[in-house]
């Protein structure tokens, strides 16, 4: 099984060289399934919208989820932002706001984590997180289990702390009880894997938290490029994730960095 994590692309400010760089690793990789963690577009304009979708077909992935980012909401627009707050997202992706993956060898389930009443900051509800837990708690042993959230819930960096998802403390103890082997998101543009088990030593089994930088847009930090991730299943308790960064000098993603993770067989 293969995914590739796309996250953050902020359609609107997207490299050109960049997406048709993206298509050619997509092409040459064949993931199963794409998962587009939050922040699809800049400013939820519908032209925006239409230029994500538009995007996502031309890769031709078998399967795919998309969850809103904070930016996915209107910004400026206050009525559509208290009325109609995903009424751009959802007129090109669909209803369901917390989409989920299933077969026999993986179980991806998708949070959304933004609200209207919070610009930047993302948040977790009680609801949420048990809503995730019963369903992570009837998977299979064979399956590994994903779940995706906008907001990081573990930052490398002291000063990212401020983006930390609020609850996010109850929910990796929830989710990890119930099985879960990867928590996913975006948001901060900084790729990196930790292990949230040693963070919070606590926790019953292994859980990574893994994190991507913005895939498509020019809003980069100095330290992280443009990149996706690409995860690699072969069998319970075999996990790879490997990192892709853009190379602008041969207009390309390569591979810049491998984490083996060890996980829980059941």
């Amino acid at each position: 099984m293969k995914i590739i994590q796309i996250s953050d692309p902020h359609f609107g400010t997207v490299r050109a060289p960049v997406a048709d760089a993206l298509l050619r690793l997509v092409e040459a990789e064949a993931p199963d399934l794409a998962i587009l963690s939050g922040d699809i577009t800049q400013r939820a304009r519908d032209r925006e919208f239409d230029e994500a979708r538009a995007f996502i077909d031309r890769l031709h992935v078998p399967a795919w989820l998309v969850i809103p980012g904070n930016h996915d909401v209107p910004l400026y627009n206050l009525p559509a932002r208290l009325f109609a707050p995903y009424a751009g997202f959802q007129r090109v992706f669909g209803d369901d706001l917390e989409p989920a993956f299933e077969n026999d060898a993986l179980v991806v389930l998708t949070v959304k984590t933004t609200r209207r009443y919070r610009h930047i900051d993302g948040e977790v509800s009680h609801e949420q997180i048990e809503r995730v837990a019963a369903r992570l708690r009837a998977a299979t042993p064979g399956q590994l289990r994903i779940v995706v959230t906008h907001q990081p819930v573990c930052v490398a960096r002291k000063e990212d702390e401020k983006d930390l998802l609020h609850g996010h403390e109850r929910a990796i103890g929830a989710w990890a009880a119930a099985g879960a082997d990867i928590i996913m998101g975006g948001h901060i543009h900084l790729p990196y894997v930790l292990p949230l088990h040693d963070a919070y030593p606590g926790l019953p089994r292994p859980v990574w938290a893994v994190q991507a930088s913005t895939a498509l847009s020019w809003r980069i930090r100095y330290e992280a490029n443009n990149s996706v991730n690409l995860i690699r299943s072969d069998g319970p308790g075999r996990c790879a994730v490997e990192r892709w960064d853009y190379d602008p000098k041969r207009q390309r993603f390569e591979p810049a960095a491998l984490h083996e993770l060890s996980l829980a067989t059941a």
